[in-house]
């Protein structure tokens, strides 16, 4: 799926994360176009009615209000008109048994939310390469996290 220019989906409540995230999208050498929704039912009703402008990328945050990030991806998982999607868990946990169960269900790769604006932008922009060279498939388990 290498293209030139990406939809994206950021699912995350946190205004600040969603604000930084924003902004480490306009400073990358990836070309990108950003919605948001702020809550998992947000999310599911985006998915649902938003064909013509469908993702190419979810970026899904756990934490989240009304339903979490665990909840959306067995829901997108379990659809199959949504089950292709790639997702890319973007989370402030790196609790083991969770990150192993997010892999178990499908999440395409893991990145841990950095606090620092310049590990954000690295890390975004590995996320982007690094699955599109592998054609946004799930790797093996040791390459499921990204770290910047």
């Amino acid at each position: 799926m290498s293209k030139e220019h990406y939809n994206l989906l950021l699912a995350d409540d946190d205004e600040d994360d969603c604000l930084f995230f924003k902004e480490a999208l306009d400073e990358i050498a990836v070309s990108t176009n950003l919605s948001m929704v702020h809550d998992g039912v947000q999310l599911m009703d985006y998915l649902k009615t938003n064909i013509s402008n469908f993702p190419d990328v979810l970026f899904l945050d756990l934490n989240m209000p009304r339903k979490n990030g665990l909840e959306c991806l067995d829901e997108i998982k379990n659809d199959e008109k949504l089950t292709n999607l790639p997702i890319i868990i973007f989370s402030t946990s790196l609790d083991s048994e969770i990150v192993n169960n997010l892999y178990i269900k499908g999440a395409s790769y893991y990145i841990r939310k950095p606090g620092d604006f310049s590990k954000l932008k690295t890390v975004i922009e590995k996320a982007l390469n690094v699955a599109s060279e592998n054609n946004f498939k799930q790797p093996e388990r040791a390459k499921f996290i990204l770290q910047p």
